[in-house]
């Protein structure tokens, strides 16, 4: 990693000298030619086939419900029905779970897919995030394998994962089961799989852990020797390609060096927002997610509620300030939406009380700020979640995994919304439509940010993985 940290006592309040900046600065605009260091994007060409717009993934860990959220069932028993009830939104015939009245309201500027299934019952994000793409790399980084791993203009990371503690860096929470706990993620939802390790994924965890994480130790004295740092640089370059890991540890460099000279860091700042901005977004005053965490009048033992927070709205808002600054592809994480009523998870009535309000009012800040920015057909947010849950609830509100439907929500991105798309059966358990899979997200998404029939006529725009999923992929034929 690169690190422009010394001693110098005179630093900025994100704990960087104003001179170490100037120094950084200097280097890289006197060309300091360390491999890959500054350069563009992995294929400049790729510009011709590229759409210059964004996807925001809100994924929902644990498996969302398919009755409580999108597709409420009526005249059914009263153990398939939505415990929430259910509101009318703006489509006609359309009607989300009761906790979703805002998001409601702005139906017609959403596409809910009721016929989408995960394929995959158990926690596991994999098929839903890669599309189950032949490379098992999720859909963020083969579309940074398409661009690059940053915006050559402004510095952003293109792929990026957005955890509560990009938010609140000082935030501390106890340790819930696997796939809540924050090494799961690291690890599962960080690595790119076949396309590299180039493109993996920038996670930020707050502005101190931000400035750590793009540090290669050197002491500042090394700096003051032009010649002596640059035979350092070459050095570590020379190690890291006998390690084989020079890809991976180039496009970080290349990444670091620009969020320090060009100052991106800025980007990860929610405060740097308007006031009444952050406060739109905001869903910390919808409950106290100390209430849920161990010792707290909610907790209950409930371990897994120990991930739960009320930040989702600013995770929105930082999402939306990294896709306006030239991020192609950013995940948002939310837990813990695992409703079994058993010793470590809440049932639905417990469970949808706070988390859905949260989703609703994150969601409805998001979309009208996209809206009143004009970003509206530039950004597509796709909503879903590894599964959904069994229709059926049984005692004290509990569902098992489910993998035939899983909650899928679209918006903007220029594609059609305003439209349910596809039917499940009576209690929400299986399509009797077309059954749209992940693969058929993952063509949406490519479809969304790259001319399909410009690829078609020249594969040569795109990295040849990524061409032949543009050019065999099938969409959601009703959003295009």
């Amino acid at each position: 990693m690169f690190s422009v940290f010394g001693t110098d006592p005179t630093r900025t309040c994100a704990g960087v000298s104003r001179r170490e900046l100037l120094r950084v600065g200097g280097l890289a605009l006197g060309g300091l030619t360390l491999p890959g260091l500054l350069r563009a994007r992995a294929a400049d060409r790729a510009a011709t086939a590229y759409r210059d717009k964004a996807v925001v993934m809100l994924f929902l860990v644990g498996g969302p419900p398919q009755i409580e959220t999108f597709d409420p069932k009526e005249n059914v028993p009263e153990n398939v029905r939505s415990c929430t009830g259910e509101v009318q939104t703006a489509l006609p015939g359309v009607k989300f779970g009761g906790t979703f009245p805002k998001m409601g309201a702005r139906a017609d500027r959403l596409a809910v897919v009721r016929s989408f299934g995960s394929t995959d019952g158990g926690h596991n994000q994999l098929p839903v995030i890669t599309g189950r793409s032949p490379m098992k790399s999720p859909m963020a980084a083969i579309v940074a394998r398409a661009l690059g791993a940053m915006n050559p203009k402004t510095g952003v990371p293109t792929n990026t994962v957005i955890v509560p503690e990009a938010i609140r860096p000082d935030l501390k929470l106890n340790n819930p089961t696997g796939p809540f706990q924050l090494d799961y993620v690291l690890k599962n939802y960080i690595p790119a799989g076949g396309v590299g390790r180039a493109y993996d994924a920038f996670i930020p965890m707050g502005a101190d852990s931000l400035l750590k994480n793009l540090q290669l130790q050197m002491q500042q004295s090394d700096f003051d020797d032009r010649k002596s740092l640059l035979g350092k640089l070459d050095t570590f370059q020379r190690a890291l390609d006998k390690t084989g890991e020079t890809a991976g540890i180039d496009a970080f460099q290349r990444q670091a060096a620009d969020v320090l000279v060009k100052g991106i860091a800025d980007a990860f700042d929610v405060t740097k927002e308007d006031a009444k901005t952050v406060a739109k977004y905001d869903t910390g005053h919808l409950f106290r997610m100390e209430d849920y965490h161990k010792d707290g009048k909610n907790y209950n033992k409930l371990v897994n509620q120990s991930r739960v927070t009320n930040l989702l709205g600013k995770q929105m808002l930082l999402a939306r300030r990294l896709v306006e600054r030239g991020a192609g592809f950013v995940t948002v994480l939310d837990s813990c939406w695992d409703f079994h009523a058993d010793g470590n998870n809440p049932g639905c009535p417990q469970g949808m009380a706070f988390l859905g309000p949260q989703l609703d009012h994150a969601v409805a800040a998001f979309l009208d700020d996209l809206k009143e920015r004009g970003l509206e057909d530039k950004v597509l947010l796709v909503i879903t979640g590894e599964m959904g849950r069994s229709p059926s609830k049984g005692k004290s509100g509990g569902t098992g995994h489910h993998a035939d439907i899983t909650p899928l929500v679209l918006a903007g991105g220029g594609l059609k919304m305003g439209q349910a798309i596809g039917q499940s059966d009576k209690t929400g358990a299986k399509p009797v439509t077309k059954a749209y899979k992940p693969e058929h997200l993952l063509a949406t998404v490519l479809h969304t940010l790259f001319d399909a029939s410009a690829v078609r006529t020249n594969p040569a725009l795109l990295p040849a993985e990524v061409a032949n999923l543009v050019n065999t992929g099938q969409p959601i034929s009703e959003l295009f």
